[in-house]
C-alpha cells in the first residue's frame, strides 16, 4: 500500500488535541521540581517524565495489543529513564527521527519567580501562553511529540517511514556522562536512525535552527611568586601576568580563528568567541601580591573550525608565551615583572581543559529533512527564517558524521 500524500496525511493526522497536550503538559510540570539538574544540589529523576510519556502511550501500544507504538524505556541509572518509540513504517530501512526532547530541566529558585515555576498555569493577559519551568525547554517538546506519536498511533496511517522518537536523559548537564543520548548511541540503539532525516527538538524558536556552536571550557592557570604588596619588586604578579596572557592568548585566536564565510550562509549571531567568564585564587589579604590565579571561560566555536585543532593551538600559544615571557607579555608599572633572575624564578603558564569539549553542527541544507522543515514552518508561521546560534548541544555533531550526513 502506497503512503498517503502529505495533504491525506495531514487531513488523516488532524490538529493539536490542545486539550490532550496541557493535561499531559500539566502532569510533566508538575514533576518539575524533581527533574532539576545541577548535581549535587539537584539530581534529576527522569523516570517520572518517563512514566507519563508510557503512560500516555499505552493505549495506543504493542504492550496492550491496542495499537503499533513500539515503546521502551532504557536506564542507565536509577530513576532516569530514556524512553524510544517507533511508529513501524511498511519499507525496512526508511525512518525519520525526532530526538533531544530532554526530560530534565534548569533550576528554579521560586523566589525569583511571579508564580510557581513548578506548576502549570497560563498567563493573566494571554490565555494562549503556558506558563512553568520546561514550558519550552524541554517538556513541552515532550508533551507535544508524545501527542505526534500517540495520534499516529490511533489513525494507523500507512507510511513507508518509520517514525522514531527518542525522549532523553540529563540533557541539561554534561557533569555525569552515559545516562542519555549518549549512553544510547553506545550501546547502539539509534542505529537505525542513520538511514532518514534526524531533528533535534530543543529549540524554543519557531523557526529552524540549522547551526550551533561547539564548546571548550577552558582554565588558565598562572602560577607567580607571593609577597607583600609593598615590596612588589620581590614578586611576581600572577593576577597581572594572566591578565596580559588571557589578553595574548585572545589576539591569537580571533586572528587564527575569524569569522568564517560560511557563517553568512547559516547566518550565525556571532562568530566564534573566546572569552573569561570566571576567576578564583587561593585568597589572602589587600596587602599581598597573589602568587597564584586561575581565570577559566570558554569558547563558542562554529562548526567550520575543529575543536580539536583548536585545543591543540590554545597549547601551543601558552608554550611559546612561557617560554617569552619578558619579551611577549606587557608589564604594568616599573615594579611590574614575570621573571625574578637574582631568584632563578620565572612566572608560568598553564591551560588545561574540561572533558566536556562538544562540537558545533551545521545541518545540511540541501537534505529533504530540512526542505520539508522549511516548507512546514512557512505554511504554519507565514514565514520561515533559519538561523544559527553558538549555543551547544551534545552529541548532535556526532550523530550527523555517525550517520553519514
Amino acid at each position: 500500500m502506497a503512503s498517503p500524500s502529505p495533504a491525506l496525511l495531514k487531513d488523516a493526522v488532524g490538529g493539536l488535541d490542545r486539550d490532550g497536550f496541557v493535561a499531559l503538559l500539566s502532569k510533566l510540570i508538575g514533576e518539575s521540581a524533581r527533574l532539576q539538574n545541577d548535581p549535587p544540589a539537584h539530581m534529576p529523576q527522569e523516570d517520572l517524565v518517563a512514566q507519563h510519556v508510557v503512560d500516555a502511550l499505552r493505549p495506543v501500544s504493542t504492550e496492550t495489543g491496542g495499537g503499533p507504538l513500539v515503546v521502551r524505556k532504557v536506564s542507565y541509572a536509577e530513576g532516569r529513564s530514556n524512553v524510544i518509540v517507533e511508529y513501524p513504517g511498511t519499507v525496512p530501512g526508511r525512518v525519520v527521527s525526532f530526538v533531544g526532547m530532554h526530560m530534565d530541566v534548569v533550576p528554579a529558585n521560586p523566589s525569583e519567580w511571579d508564580f510557581d515555576p513548578f506548576s502549570l498555569t497560563f498567563d493573566s493577559e494571554d490565555k494562549d501562553k503556558l506558563r512553568g519551568r520546561g514550558t519550552t525547554d524541554c517538556l513541552g517538546h515532550v508533551a507535544l511529540v508524545a501527542q505526534l506519536m500517540r495520534r499516529l498511533g490511533e489513525v494507523k496511517p500507512p507510511l513507508k517511514h518509520s517514525v522514531i522518537a527518542v525522549f532523553i536523559a540529563n540533557e541539561e548537564n554534561s557533569s555525569v556522562t552515559g545516562i542519555g543520548v549518549d549512553g544510547l548511541v553506545k550501546d547502539g540503539l539509534l542505529d537505525k536512525l542513520k538511514t532518514g532525516p534526524l531533528f533535534w527538538i530543543d529549540t524554543a524558536d519557531k523557526q529552524p535552527c540549522i547551526g550551533t556552536g561547539g564548546m571548550i571550557p577552558w582554565h588558565l592557570k598562572a602560577t607567580g611568586k607571593l609577597f607583600h604588596s609593598g615590596l612588589a619588586h620581590k614578586a611576581i604578579n600572577s593576577m597581572e601576568m594572566n591578565m596580559e596572557a588571557l589578553k595574548e592568548i585572545q589576539k591569537r585566536f580571533y586572528t587564527d580563528f575569524p569569522p568564517h564565510e560560511k557563517e553568512k550562509v547559516y547566518k550565525f549571531a556571532t562568530p566564534s568567541t573566546m572569552k573569561p567568564t570566571k576567576w578564583s585564587y587561593p585568597g589572602g589579604g589587600l596587602n599581598q601580591i597573589p602568587g597564584e590565579c586561575t581565570i577559566s571561560g570558554d569558547i563558542r566555536l562554529t562548526p567550520f573550525y575543529s575543536t580539536s585543532h583548536v585545543v591543540e593551538k590554545l597549547k601551543g600559544y601558552v608554550e611559546d608565551i612561557n617560554e617569552r615571557l619578558e619579551t611577549v607579555l606587557d608589564t604594568r608599572g616599573p615594579a611590574s615583572k614575570y621573571v625574578l633572575p637574582d631568584e632563578n624564578l620565572r612566572g608560568r603558564l598553564e591551560i588545561t581543559f574540561d572533558g566536556d569539549v562538544m562540537n558545533g553542527v551545521a545541518c545540511n541544507l540541501e537534505s529533504r529533512g530540512f526542505k520539508a522543515l522549511c516548507k512546514a514552518t512557512e505554511e504554519i508561521v507565514g514565514h520561515v527564517e533559519p538561523y544559527s546560534i553558538t549555543g551547544s548541544l551534545p552529541l548532535i555533531r556526532e550523530l550527523q558524521v555517525w550517520r553519514g550526513a
